[in-house]
């Protein structure tokens, strides 16, 4: 398929701003619709961000009925989402052609990358149920959060309790014995309230590598969350917010005597829970605010071939921080101070015990971040943050970015950004002590890079375009020693290149009707070795683009979406030597239509995949052709 299918449709969905809840950095509720929490450790205006910036509302998220986060996700500028097979299998996110643990996920707040599975985060896991609101930033921004922010964050969030009145059940059933069931709510007065849900999946799935004649690897997932928000005075917050995954996954392996891919019968468990509290005086634009919060992650990951066990891993992360803001003739000055603490261990019973370790590490960071503002036409954003780090060496993190207002509905945009990925646990002490050796001395990978944007804003119309080119530097790679057969870890003396550009349109042309499209354009090279040529990284497309769209009148909601992802390299390592492979492009296309039987009732059909196209994300791993579904969902409520 020619990529001139997509290059003509051109520009893409900045955003529909929703009002969202809390992040890591700040934990109001309610602010006005084109908020944006994530750019900032304090909430600020869209028009004052000086990042590329992508937001998925209540409402669309609604429209297309899409049963798992990375389904929403494909629809985002400067995104690359790469699935193992089917529904449930691993799922990489990619942003700007970073790493797949170049993400950091939060959760209304919550850092869920697993401890436990290479810092990445476990977007397979991710039902949309019970999210309101999905916020991108891309580029670096450890600046503000750290490690694994070196390609982006992307934030979940549940729904506002405060002031809310909304309950929704749904149940679904389609092909592959799909089962799909969920519950959520909203009930609050205007001092506090709670929002909770509950869902189920279940999906027989495709015989992923046997082609039809192998066994169907599922999926199972139950999910739970809640979050909950008191203002017991007029300047002050309580809250508390959690989230539940229990997720069984069938997969095809590799075979234990060749190590190619094979037909087997392994499977696995995650369990992983995050909790969330926060207290703070000084709501809105109070002149000074302050407050505390902690958070906990625990991640279990059980891999099994059929019911026998093979090895376990387990991680925590118990995060506590501070923060003061204080605001004066348009100038913001936030200070924050956090403390962490990770614990990993492994266990096994397929080598023997031999993986088996326990592992602790821990960092102090401290952030300082000015936004300044400078009338109406100036705003600035300045942040630095330091990690102290036990294990490895500290590092020091830098932002600086200007918004000019151009005029009333354009403005340009720059910035200059740092990011680090701390190494994981297995690349500090390793995994299989007979093979595969830890290496203490490693440093976080670094990345800095530059972008540049416009971004048009009207009542109907919503425009951006952007450009970025970014460099990473002691990137973190595998070693094999010929001599002794040992595998192990080092920082690259490379560097590699990153750069591209994001084109973005929304238009509402007519009351309930909304469409977007965007198109992306990625150039991600790795050098591993100083001096040597750079070569295409794999399994990021060159361009990609995406068509959607959704439309409510009277008792009938429409929505839809088409994705297209150019060609892209893999490497085939059941060939010997590994073989660079080209994985052709495809078009993937949803659509969901809802009718309200009554004002509580709706009845919906969906389709995935509606044009049946053959393709993969990873060499050798099947997907799903099309697929139909169908169900009732009850709403009482807004």
């Amino acid at each position: 398929m020619s990529n001139l299918l997509f290059l003509a449709a051109a520009a893409a969905s900045v955003s529909a701003p929703a009002s969202p809840p809390d992040t890591e950095g700040d934990t109001t509720s309610s602010p006005t619709p084109d908020i944006i929490v994530t750019a900032s450790l304090e909430p600020v205006p869209l028009s004052v961000v000086a990042e590329s910036v992508t937001v998925i509302d209540q409402q669309r998220i609604d429209a297309l009925a899409l049963p798992l986060v990375t389904d929403v996700l494909r629809l985002v500028p400067g995104v690359a989402v790469s699935t193992s097979g089917g529904r449930g299998q691993q799922a990489q996110l990619r942003i700007r052609g970073n790493e797949a643990n170049h993400t950091l996920l939060l959760i209304d707040g919550i850092n869920f990358n697993d401890v436990a599975a290479g810092n990445e985060a476990r977007f397979e896991t991710l039902v949309a149920e019970g999210f309101s609101r999905v916020e991108v930033v891309t580029g670096p921004q450890s600046a503000l959060y750290g490690s694994e922010a070196l390609g982006g964050v992307v934030s979940l969030q549940s729904p506002d309790p405060i002031g809310a009145r909304r309950f929704v059940a749904a149940g679904e059933y389609g092909s592959h014995d799909f089962r799909r069931g969920a519950l959520s709510g909203s009930f609050g007065s205007d001092r506090a309230g709670v929002s909770a849900s509950a869902s189920y999946l279940h999906d027989d799935g495709i015989d992923v590598l046997g082609g039809g004649s192998g066994d169907r690897d599922g999926y199972t997932n139950y999910t739970v969350s809640m979050k909950a928000v008191a203002r017991p005075g007029q300047n002050g917050e309580l809250g508390i917010a959690g989230r539940y995954i229990d997720a069984k996954t069938q997969f095809d392996g590799t075979d234990p005597v060749t190590f190619q891919r094979a037909d087997t019968l392994d499977n696995s468990t995650t369990r992983t829970g995050g909790l969330r509290a926060w207290a703070r005086y000084g709501l809105d634009d109070a002149p000074f605010s302050i407050q505390t919060d902690g958070q906990y992650l625990h991640s279990e990951n059980s891999n099994f071939n059929a019911d026998t066990p093979l090895n376990r891993t387990s991680g925590s992360r118990f995060r506590v921080g501070g923060q003061g803001t204080v605001r004066f003739a348009g100038q913001t000055l936030i200070a924050r101070i956090e403390r962490e603490d990770e614990q990993f261990s492994a266990s096994d019973v397929q080598f023997g015990g031999f993986t088996d370790q326990r592992q602790t590490r821990g960092r102090t960071a401290y952030v300082i971040e000015w936004l300044g503002r400078f009338g109406d036409r100036i705003a600035t954003d300045l942040a630095v943050r330091h990690d102290d780090f036990n294990r490895f060496a500290d590092a020091t993190t830098f932002r600086a970015g200007v918004v000019v207002r151009v005029s009333d509905a354009l403005s340009a945009y720059g910035n200059y950004g740092e990011g680090i990925a701390q190494p994981t646990f297995y690349d500090l002490y390793g995994f299989f002590p007979g093979s595969f050796i830890g290496n203490p001395t490693l440093t976080p990978e670094r990345s800095h890079g530059f972008e540049g944007g416009l971004r048009f804003t009207s009542t109907r119309v919503t425009a951006s375009v952007a450009a970025y080119r970014s460099w990473l530097r002691d990137e973190i790679v595998g070693t094999f020693d010929s001599a002794t057969f040992l595998s192990s870890t080092a920082n690259s003396t490379g560097r590699s290149r990153r750069q591209g550009m994001e084109a973005a349109l929304e238009v509402s042309p007519s009351t309930g009707l909304r469409i977007g499209a965007n198109y992306t354009y990625t150039d991600s090279r790795d050098q591993q070795v100083a001096g040597t040529a750079r070569v295409r990284e794999v399994r990021r497309p060159e361009h990609a683009g995406n068509l959607y769209g959704d439309w409510t009148s009277g008792r009938l909601t429409i929505g839809g979406a088409l994705s297209y992802v150019g060609r892209r390299r893999d490497t085939d390592f059941d060939q010997f030597p590994a073989l660079a492979v080209t994985l052709d492009d495809y078009l993937l296309a949803s659509a969901n239509a809802a009718f309200r039987l009554t004002d509580n009732v709706e009845a919906f059909g969906r389709v995935e995949n509606a044009g049946n196209a053959r393709y993969q994300d990873v060499i050798g791993y099947r997907t799903p052709g099309r697929t139909v579904y169908g169900g009732i969902r009850i709403r009482l409520g807004g």
